[in-house]
Formats: C-alpha cells, sequence, structure tokens
C-alpha cells in the first residue's frame, strides 16, 4: 500500500466516512470531522505512520491537503 493510500484510509477508517469524500475535505466541513473526529484522525495518522505529531502540526492540520503538506514537510512521508 503506497503512502496516499494509508493516508486515505486513515481518513476513512480515523472519520467513517466514505474514501469519495475525502479528497478537498476540510475541518468542520462534515458531522464526522468535529474536534473528536479530529483526534480519532490524529491518532488513525500517528499510528499509520509511526509518527508523534506536534500540537501546532494537530492545530494546523485543517483539511486533506493542508495534512498532506504537515506530512511531507515535517515529518518527511512522500506522496
Amino acid at each position: 500500500m503506497t503512502n496516499i493510500e494509508k493516508y486515505i484510509n486513515t481518513f476513512v477508517e480515523g472519520l467513517g466516512i466514505k474514501e469519495e469524500q475525502v479528497e478537498g475535505l476540510e475541518y468542520q466541513a462534515i458531522m464526522e470531522w468535529d474536534s473528536v473526529g479530529h483526534m480519532s484522525l490524529i491518532t488513525a495518522i500517528e499510528n499509520t505512520f509511526g509518527i508523534m505529531m506536534d500540537v501546532d502540526d494537530i492545530i494546523d492540520f485543517s483539511s486533506y491537503e493542508k495534512g498532506k503538506e504537515i506530512l511531507s514537510k515535517n515529518y518527511h512521508i512522500e506522496f
């Protein structure tokens, strides 16, 4: 499984949504991505990629695209 597939899968499993909903998704744009859903998503991402995200990165993680940017830049995960 590629990193992008893992990343998409974390949204699907972490938020309990369909794969078609993932791309372009933004924080609080759907009911599932509220503050509790956000922490579930972050936990899933940390577990999937074996990282521990900084608090600032968790706060800045505001969309699917922003998440890819943060993971690429700060954690050297290639998509």
